[in-house]
């Protein structure tokens, strides 16, 4: 068998994606890690670039990735049953220390039960397969993210079994309540705690309101779920995410390990009913290898840090560098969507400029994400910064600097 028939098609897909400006440029290698020194924060080096880089694009917001403790728990572990599981869960692929990261993370969230997943995408992947049925509605915020609208499609919701709302507007969310179709036995309102690209939250605690409104409308219920990857460990007082910084609690929480715990994986956290029907129904977990225990070990690791006064401390300063930097955008009138949160985005508002700018960026040594259109509708052409704890007072100073530049 050949590829060669094959290959041309590809290929003009591939052209047809950058001749619609949506084909991803070439991946940066980082090949080193140089530690904090001096005023200084954590720099990389990446293949074929002389010059050293801050990170503005990360999401490892508590910067606990390089730390010992993560790496020793992530040692031991790995000594003690290796590098792999060599099985899927069910069939022995379960150690103590997959059991040990639930029951860990269940705490945290505070939720009776979790199950963990290779990441976030495959744990909303695994809600949806494991609720969904011909009598479920799904209610989604229109800026969720592609893991929750794919696990919408992969569990087979009917069209018209779904709506959408307008980005956090409740109004409209209370139309879509009250039109529930007839026969619906049960339904799920799901969005994103923080949205990725924006930095701002949806307001949990006004959802739990609306929905409780309508709770006796359907035979089994109507359920929240939020995807809170971008808030756990770096939202709210003590880093419990959206839940937390709203006053509400969902009935179900996605997360994962691999943002402000700095390490790698997903989780369902809700009651033990739902957390069983996800071991026996979800294919996403049910037919893959696990988590190796040193993402596990490393990941407990990660939420003993954060749930300390180490932990405190670190989510003190990232919230006095996300001050830092939002305040000076504004000094520099740049605009911005205003919030707390570590993704700051800078709104250009110019595909040529936002270009530019990020081009120039990576000239100083700093890395960021620029979107365009037609990634972005046109006029919505922005800079997404992402600040993390390891980010001193000097590199927000000096990426203040060079974004002076632009300065109009």
């Amino acid at each position: 068998m050949s590829l060669k028939k094959l290959n041309p098609a590809l290929v003009k897909e591939v052209q047809a994606l950058k001749e619609e400006g949506r084909a991803k440029a070439p991946e940066r290698v980082i090949v080193d890690y140089i530690p904090p020194r001096g005023v200084k924060g954590p720099r990389y080096k990446i293949r074929g670039a002389d010059q050293e880089f801050i990170r503005l694009n990360s999401n490892s917001y508590l910067s606990l990735s390089h730390h010992p403790e993560l790496i020793k728990a992530a040692d031991e572990a790995t000594h003690k049953f290796g590098v792999g599981p060599g099985a899927v869960r069910f069939i022995d692929g379960t150690f103590h220390y997959h059991v040990d990261l639930e029951e860990r993370i269940a705490r945290f969230v505070g939720k009776p039960a979790a199950k963990i997943f290779n990441s976030a995408y495959t744990a909303n992947l695994a809600v949806a397969l494991t609720i969904n049925n011909k009598q479920t509605y799904w209610i989604g915020d229109e800026l969720n993210h592609n893991c929750i609208i794919r696990a919408m499609r992969i569990s087979n919701v009917a069209r018209e079994n779904k709506a959408i709302y307008k980005h956090n507007n409740m109004e409209e969310l209370k139309q879509h309540l009250e039109n529930i179709p007839a026969g619906i036995q049960r339904a799920v309102v799901i969005f994103d705690g923080i949205f990725s690209m924006r930095g701002d939250y949806a307001p949990i605690d006004r959802i739990e309101k609306l929905v409780a409104a309508y709770q006796d409308r359907l035979p089994e219920g109507i359920i929240t779920v939020v995807d809170d990857s971008h808030g756990i460990g770096a939202y709210g007082a003590t880093g419990r995410g959206t839940p937390e910084f709203t006053g509400a609690g969902p009935d179900v929480i996605v997360g994962t390990f691999g943002k402000a715990f700095g390490v790698n994986g997903g989780f369902i956290a809700g009651s033990p009913e739902l957390i069983e029907a996800v071991r026996q129904k979800a294919d996403t977990y049910i037919y893959t290898n696990p988590l190796s225990v040193a993402d596990c070990a490393a990941a407990v690791k990660a939420i003993d840090i954060a749930d300390s006064p180490e932990g405190q401390e670190r989510l003190k300063h990232l919230h006095e560098r996300i001050r830092q930097f939002r305040e000076g955008l504004e000094a520099l009138r740049m605009e911005s969507i205003p919030g707390p949160h570590p993704v700051a985005p800078l709104m250009v508002r110019d595909t040529a400029k936002t270009h530019r700018m990020v081009q120039r960026l990576y000239e100083k040594g700093i890395l960021v994400v620029g979107l365009t259109f037609p990634v972005v509708p046109r006029g919505d052409e922005t800079i997404r910064f992402q600040i993390n704890a390891a980010h001193t007072e000097a590199d927000i100073n000096y990426a203040l600097e060079v974004l002076s530049e632009f300065k109009t």
